[in-house]
């Protein structure tokens, strides 16, 4: 949602005093506020929640070792290649 959106959706919530207190503190800190400040936090910590679910950080390492693997796929092994095998007879059987 941007800053021009209209607000629509109502929430609450019951806090404890001196978390309150900390709120309208950071809120006057920033010149907003109160609810601006906490929609803002909520926001930015649902979208770290959300980011550290899908996405998937490498080392350089691993991400060169990823690539290579994309770009040179092992040779397939006799268990998988059995695995493809009944997979399509699967297919197969169910059409």
């Amino acid at each position: 949602m941007t800053e021009s959106t209209s607000r629509t959706a109502r929430l609450e919530a019951r806090i404890a005093p001196d978390v309150l207190s900390l709120v309208k503190r950071a809120a006057e800190i920033e010149g907003r506020s109160i609810s601006d400040f906490v929609v803002a936090a909520a926001r930015d910590a649902a979208r770290r929640t959300i980011a550290d679910t899908e996405i998937i950080h490498l080392s350089r390492t691993a991400q060169e070792a990823f690539a290579s693997l994309l770009l040179h796929p092992p040779k397939p092994t006799p268990a998988l290649r059995k695995a493809f095998k009944r997979h399509r007879r699967l297919l197969r059987d169910t059409r």
